[in-house]
């Protein structure tokens, strides 16, 4: 029963992304088709997705439809431009006069604008009900992965991130302004950090750092990763359910208790005490009661009685870790402030995408299936948190729907505004084999790219190989 109840909630879900895309699209394409009966234009087709409709019906001389392939929709309107080889061969009356070059602009420029005033729309929702804020991470690090450029460039844990080439942080991620995200679209040899060192004084000495970084090696059918110089942040360390047996059970170790060090160094992070664990010595743990007070307990990792000869065990200390719930605010950031931002991020995406000195390229923008798969994660989050984030995701779609369709790019809506300016001044149609070649040249150049990213897409859905998988520990019960 729990089995089926899944799979409908997930279904459910599936159908719930689908729907807000078509929402989407059908605006857009509802820009072009109401400012078309505005002009006078011969419209012969309203479908959303592309391909062969597996759904249509014709209403006051339209044809309405859903093509079978999931790429976006289209108004077919004949006097614009030919564009048979993406939305099929058009029934085209033997009187049908040309628009004129004005009514070419404002038709094309219909869906951008509409897209631009859902977004508007999408704005005023959220600035009401509220954008969601998880309270983020600091810029301290918590743990130095061995050899890694951070580890190589003299970073200890401990270290609080102020700036990364030049630019302020003030948290771990998020809005692409955190020390993950500018690390990750850092150009140039190395990293500018500037830190705050703790002394043993309890001052902190302000220092800067030039940090190399690697780019983790990917599946081929996965994107390239991004740029890491192998830290993370600070974490609470504290002690989860302990397993019957275990070195934590047997050293006294209590749920709710907060490791601060291990033999006398402080500790930032459980990846540190993992780190530690898996060389099987013992440790003197120090521990932070729930009641503020403190004690030591000297503990010795052990390999579980069921993980011996496996591929992969270690030793452990039995327990697992306690995750505080992160607190999350709702914002009320203005309409105009939530576009401002959404134009911010698509600037500096295209910027690093552009840039020779960046690791970011084409493959990493998303197409459908990914940007899908980002708002199914997004309804999965619970206490009013995922609709809200759907809601503000929508706004910076809508944006980048808007932006890039007005681009001066064959094809897409800013071309034919190009044209239709370019045939007012010229005072004639822009015509030509030239013209047709570029067109069809860019259609097979955005099929190409959609079917690229998707394939990228589906390759970081599926990920990569994964490490032997352990059974659940078990210790035996009997005491030394």
């Amino acid at each position: 029963m729990d089995s089926i109840l899944s799979f409908l909630q997930t279904a459910g879900v599936i159908l719930l992304v689908i729907m807000f895309f078509n929402l989407m699209i059908f605006v857009h394409e509802l820009g072009h088709f109401l400012a078309g009966r505005w002009r006078g234009a011969y419209i012969d087709r309203f479908q959303i997705w592309f391909g062969s409709p597996i759904w249509s019906k014709t209403i006051n001389g339209v044809r309405w439809g859903i093509g079978w392939l999931p790429l976006g929709g289209f108004v077919s309107l004949p006097q614009m431009e030919d564009m048979e080889a993406i939305e099929g061969k058009a029934d085209i009356p033997k009187d049908l006069k040309p628009l004129k070059a004005i009514d070419k602009v404002i038709i094309a420029a219909a869906g951008p604008l509409f897209s631009l005033l859902l977004a508007y729309v999408f704005a005023v929702i959220v600035w009401g009900v509220g954008k969601p804020e998880a309270e983020v991470m600091g810029t301290r690090i918590g743990y130095i992965v061995p050899e890694s450029p951070a580890a190589q460039a003299g970073l200890l844990p401990g270290d609080k991130v102020l700036a990364v080439d030049g630019r302020t942080v003030s948290k771990w991620m998020g809005n692409m302004e955190g020390v993950r995200e500018l690390v990750a679209m850092s150009e140039g040899e190395t990293i500018k950090l500037t830190i705050a060192r703790p002394q043993a004084d309890g001052s902190e000495s302000t220092m800067q750092i030039n940090c190399g970084y690697s780019v983790p090696e990917t599946g081929w059918w996965q994107r390239s990763a991004l740029r890491q110089i192998g830290v993370l942040p600070t974490q609470p360390a504290i002690v989860g359910e302990l397993l019957p047996g275990s070195p934590a059970e047997q050293a006294g170790l209590q749920t709710g208790q907060t490791i601060t060090a291990i033999n006398g160094t402080a500790i930032y992070t459980p990846y540190a005490i993992t780190e530690q664990a898996d060389k099987g010595a013992p440790m003197q743990l120090s521990l932070l009661n729930p009641d503020g007070t403190t004690t030591t307990a000297t503990i010795t990792p052990a390999l579980p009685a069921n993980w011996q000869g496996k591929e992969g065990a270690h030793p452990i200390l039995g327990f697992g870790w306690q995750q505080s719930a992160a607190k999350v605010d709702f914002t009320h950031p203005s309409p105009q402030a939530q576009i401002n931002q959404s134009l911010k991020w698509m600037k500096d995406t295209l910027d690093k995408v552009c840039s020779p000195g960046s690791n970011i390229g084409m493959e990493h923008l998303s197409g459908p299936v990914g940007i899908g798969n980002h708002m199914y994660q997004m309804f999965q989050a619970d206490n009013g948190v995922g609709w809200r984030l759907i809601l503000w995701f929508a706004v910076v779609l809508n944006v980048n729907l808007a932006v890039l369709n007005i681009l001066p790019l064959p094809v897409v809506d800013g071309g034919h505004v190009v044209l239709g300016f370019i045939e007012m001044i010229i005072r004639r149609p822009v015509k030509g084999w030239l013209l047709d070649w570029i067109m069809y040249g860019f259609i097979m150049l955005l099929m190409g790219f959609f079917v690229f990213v998707t394939f990228k897409d589906v390759g970081d859905m599926v990920g990569g190989e994964s490490a032997p998988e352990l059974p659940a520990p078990v210790f035996t019960t009997e005491k030394p």
